[in-house]
């Protein structure tokens, strides 16, 4: 009898965050009557989740959603020094260093799946747990390739489990109110976005080692492989850090860092789906094997529910928007991108370009925001408020945290903000320009959304998805 009731409350609790997540896969943030209705009952919350990959983000990951008093019941990392020093933090967790096994063993006593892997782990991690009825944070980009993503939305929709991706500037107040102040009107018609990043911060630009390292005795390198083709470890190359710029395993700087910086444009301007992709700078991509060490790409957006035909430029490794753009920004920004063109410091930004004005942000998080000229807009009030604001205080990694975990309990009603029908729209359309690096420097590639495919040049197609090491498939 004791045993039907704890089934009872778990399903019960399932469906108050499913319920939820139905509601905020698909943009909106309307409660349930469920859950705005029924107060929980307290052994709803005993949440439990297993981590996979505990180190670097994946470490404060793990701990945040500890925090919001979720029972940390499983660790999973390849790497067997990480998994020691975060278990010290988490000793009652048992301990996995390949996410298939922690899966299966402890599929029946968790309720949340967190992924911090490398970016080609994902899909494979997550689809399997949402197959398996289990909620899902996920690290950004959510996946390695455009038609990861476009599983992971449609998993998440057909399994109504709640999900978030972090990219954490998304539970910001300020990015919240960003949104707003474009979607009023405030800027006009905008027809240019311009995106610059500090990335890469690890090597790009370069082939294959030519060695060979023993691999050592604390990592489980098939697992760290897991979907890609194998290939020999090599220290420092790869693992912990340094896949970022590997095809094979990372996304690159536009991977890395758009999920963050392009986030505020893109919700407010509905950015996704572009028709077509040009990498305007390109180098290349290096022996097959590496993403180049700069690029800037130009995404076209046709019209779209009443919004004008726009266009959106990506810069890293260094390359910046034009003088024009630069000049407008407020003189001390001015500064520090005389002194990055100088061998100083790189900066990262947003320049969101309407027909009466700028808005500008000036951080990788789309957090902070001005609205320029700045003389033009000294007197502005802010649009009334269309968003929900997080009532939890605290950063803005772990409000992303509270966000999800709330959800799950039946507790938030307006649900996770970069939920899987979101970020995976946002994940497919910044991976498109991954593409264009492919094709080669001014090749301008036409992009079919609803089929995933270029028409015009065929050759990067095959790119659109991979092939999956025997034992590490999607499912």
């Amino acid at each position: 009898m004791e045993n039907s009731r704890m089934t009872n409350r778990t399903n019960r609790r399932r469906f108050l965050g499913q319920s939820a997540a139905v509601t905020a896969s698909v943009g909106y943030w309307a409660g349930t009557s469920l859950a705005s209705d029924t107060k929980p009952e307290s052994a709803l919350n005993a949440l439990a989740a297993g981590c996979i990959g505990v180190g670097g983000k994946g470490g404060s990951d793990t701990s945040h959603i500890g925090n919001q008093g979720v029972r940390i019941a499983g660790l999973c990392d390849v790497d067997g020094d990480t998994l020691t020093k975060k278990g010290r933090e988490f000793p009652d967790a048992a301990k996995f260093d390949d996410f298939r096994e922690m899966l299966d063993k402890l599929g029946d006593k968790i309720d949340i799946v967190t992924c911090s892997t490398p970016d080609h782990v994902h899909a494979a991690a997550c689809v399997r747990a949402m197959n398996m009825g289990k909620h899902i944070y996920c690290q950004k980009p959510l996946t390695w390739s455009i038609r990861e993503a476009r599983l992971m939305r449609e998993t998440a929709e057909k399994t109504g489990v709640v999900t978030q991706m972090g990219n954490q500037g998304t539970s910001e107040d300020g990015l919240r109110e960003a949104v707003e102040v474009i979607r009023s009107g405030a800027i006009g018609d905008v027809s240019e976005v311009h995106i610059f990043s500090n990335r890469p911060v690890w090597p790009q630009g370069g082939g294959r080692p030519d060695k060979v390292d023993p691999v050592p005795e604390s990592l489980n390198w098939d697992a760290w492989i897991g979907p890609a083709p194998m290939r020999p470890f090599v220290s420092g190359a790869y693992h912990s850090f340094n896949w970022r710029g590997w095809v094979d395993f990372g996304t690159g700087a536009l991977g890395d860092m758009a999920c963050h910086t392009t986030n505020m444009p893109v919700m407010a301007l509905k950015l996704w789906d572009p028709v077509a992709v040009t990498a305007v700078k390109n180098p290349g991509i290096v022996e097959g094997e590496q993403f180049p060490a700069s690029s800037s790409l130009m995404f076209e957006f046709p019209e779209r529910e009443g919004l004008p035909a726009c266009k959106f430029y990506w810069y890293d490794g260094g390359n910046l928007p034009s003088d024009d753009i630069i000049s407008q920004l407020p003189k001390s920004f001015q500064k520090r991108i005389a002194q990055q063109r100088e061998g100083g410091r790189k900066m990262s930004g947003a320049v969101v370009v309407g027909s009466k004005g700028l808005l500008f942000s000036p951080d990788d998080y789309g957090a902070k925001y001005y609205l320029l000229p700045e003389d033009k807009y000294e007197d502005y009030q802010v649009p009334e408020q269309t968003l929900p604001r997080i009532p939890f205080k605290a950063s803005g990694d772990e409000r992303q945290k509270w966000e999800f975990v709330s959800t799950i309990k039946g507790e938030y009603e307006p649900g996770t903000m970069s939920n899987f029908g979101y970020a995976g729209r946002l994940t497919e359309t910044i991976l498109v320009g991954n593409l264009a690096m492919r094709a080669g420097e001014g090749q301008r590639i036409e992009w079919n959304a609803k089929d995933l495919t270029s028409p015009n040049v065929e050759s990067v197609n095959q790119f659109v998805q991979r092939e999956y090491r025997s034992g590490w498939e999607l499912g």
